[in-house]
């Protein structure tokens, strides 16, 4: 099987996985209303993807994910359990009327972009084939140096230290060149050499420590979407591997993450000793996690599902966008201070030194009754759809949104170019696996500055600096990759020729 990379989605397939979704909202007792805005809002998702250009531009993967992770997940899982689409919702109708047009004026906002994003990537294609290996090994060293020099080193806001973790992208850089490469000079055969395990490995060393289900996932996350990017053919060996893969994933390691997590804010920190401790006995936290997740969900103040689904909790955002929009429709908006704010977040804390942090998920959090009073801390996420309709009502849907959505389009779009060819854009697809869904628009907008630099400064070293670190290591390459010619089939008069002389 050749893992996809679709530029696009047909017109007919998406109709038809509409129309069902849709006849089975219906026969469970959804409401007609939401049943047909449910699919028509498939309808324009798939036409915006389509207009973005699909995986082959960065926007396209922002359509993506925004829709899947954030709508239409929630909404197939809805179906499977036989629930209605629009219960356990607070303003089901108006929910998913923000949604479809938050989807539209999101189409609108690609469509623009496209007239205005640079037709060739600023960063180009700079680095060429042969030099993909020395530029792997060089990022994976710069990795290590980096996180030891973290782990060792006084840090805190404005230090040098600090800057550079914020746009450390080392590791997710090796293992996507890594793959890359092995893929191009393997003829296809291969996906993985020693430097891509070990990046992946170290990255999800890292997440598991921090017991962050995005650190663990995101080294599957980097191979994933850059074999996809070469169209690369996966055996019925690996397709197996993947799916117990992905099924210990679901089965162990998120409820490592989310019960290590709660453990982990009760001892202070992140702990060695604790990580491991949970790593030897998976069985034992899957089986607390559960027991605790039930009871959590029984109490829970929002949920889009009768009763807990584990990570497919984490796959949707209607219950969280629904509690928002709903406290808007009964209280009023928000007001535009987190724009402000989110400028005023762009400055750098070496030009700002007593820049506020200012967590604005957690305040919308305590708006609808989520957190304790107590709790200034815990980061809650929304997505940029429901957060526009906070900050301005329907104004921040047809405007702001808009604005805020065009203008990242058309930044990332021009700097990484077709993501087929040159490697850059899918650090910024490894990044909106989360960002799109779960992004709110402040956050958005500290994407242009922090985001676009790493993945600047990223292009910049993995082109010309690492190979150079990279040869101290393995020595230089000289290996130039040539496409061989396609081929021929033999002309009939030379298969003549032959059987007479024959």
């Amino acid at each position: 099987m050749r893992l996809p990379f679709p530029e696009r989605v047909p017109f007919v397939p998406t109709f038809a996985f509409a129309a069902v979704l849709c006849a089975i909202q219906l026969y469970q007792g959804t409401s007609s209303v939401f049943a047909l805005f449910s699919f028509f809002y498939i309808l324009v998702a798939a036409q915006a993807f389509n207009v973005a250009g699909g995986f082959s531009h960065t926007s396209g993967a922002f359509v993506f994910f925004n829709a899947t992770l954030g709508v239409i997940v929630g909404l197939c899982l809805k179906a499977y359990l036989g629930e209605p689409a629009d219960s356990n919702l607070l303003a089901p109708l108006l929910t998913i009327e923000v949604y479809f047009v938050g989807m539209c004026m999101m189409l609108l906002a690609v469509f623009l972009s496209k007239k205005v994003s640079t037709k060739h990537s600023i960063l180009g294609k700079m680095i060429t084939d042969d030099k993909l290996q020395t530029a792997t090994v060089g990022c994976l060293i710069a990795g290590i140096l980096v996180n030891a020099a973290g782990s060792v080193l006084p840090g805190g806001n404005g230090s040098v230290l600090s800057a550079l973790n914020q746009i450390n992208r080392f590791f997710p850089l090796a293992a996507i060149l890594g793959v890359i490469n092995t893929i191009r000079r393997s003829g296809g055969t291969r996906s993985v050499n020693l430097p891509v395990l070990l990046a992946v490995s170290f990255m999800f060393a890292i997440g598991a420590l921090g017991f962050s289900k995005e650190g663990m996932f995101a080294p599957f996350a980097c191979w994933l979407l850059a074999a996809a990017s070469q169209r690369y053919w996966l055996s019925r060996r690996q397709i197996v591997v993947i799916i117990l893969v992905i099924i210990f994933i679901f089965r162990y390691l998120v409820p490592y993450s989310q019960y290590g997590r709660n453990l982990r804010d009760e001892n202070g920190g992140m702990n060695f000793s604790l990580s491991l401790n949970l790593l030897l006995n998976l069985g034992y936290v899957r089986q607390q996690y559960l027991e605790s997740a039930a009871d959590a969900y029984d109490e829970r103040i929002y949920g889009y599902f009768n009763t807990s689904q584990g990570f497919f909790d984490r796959l949707e955002m209607f219950a969280i966008d629904d509690a928002l929009i709903n406290e808007t429709e009964q209280f009023g908006t928000f007001g535009f201070s987190p724009i402000i704010m989110g400028l005023e977040n762009m400055v750098p804390h070496f030009i700002w030194k007593d820049k506020p942090q200012v967590l604005i998920g957690n305040i919308w959090a305590h708006e609808i009754g989520l957190l304790s009073n107590e709790d200034t801390s815990t980061g809650v996420s929304f997505s940029s759809t429901a957060s526009a309709f906070h900050l301005l009502g329907w104004a921040g849907i047809f405007f702001l949104a808009p604005a805020i959505w065009f203008i990242l389009f058309v930044l990332f779009d021009s700097l990484c170019g077709d993501i087929r060819k040159s490697p850059w854009g899918l650090l910024v697809l490894v990044l909106y696996v989360h960002a799109a869904p779960e992004g709110d628009l402040p956050s958005l907008m500290y994407m242009y500055v922090y985001t676009s630099f790493g993945i600047v400064f990223a292009g910049l070293m993995g082109a010309y600096v690492m190979p150079i670190l990279g040869t101290f290591f393995i020595g230089p390459e000289g290996i130039t990759i040539r496409t061989g010619a396609p081929v021929r089939s033999i002309p009939n008069r030379l298969l003549r020729s032959a059987s007479s002389e024959n």
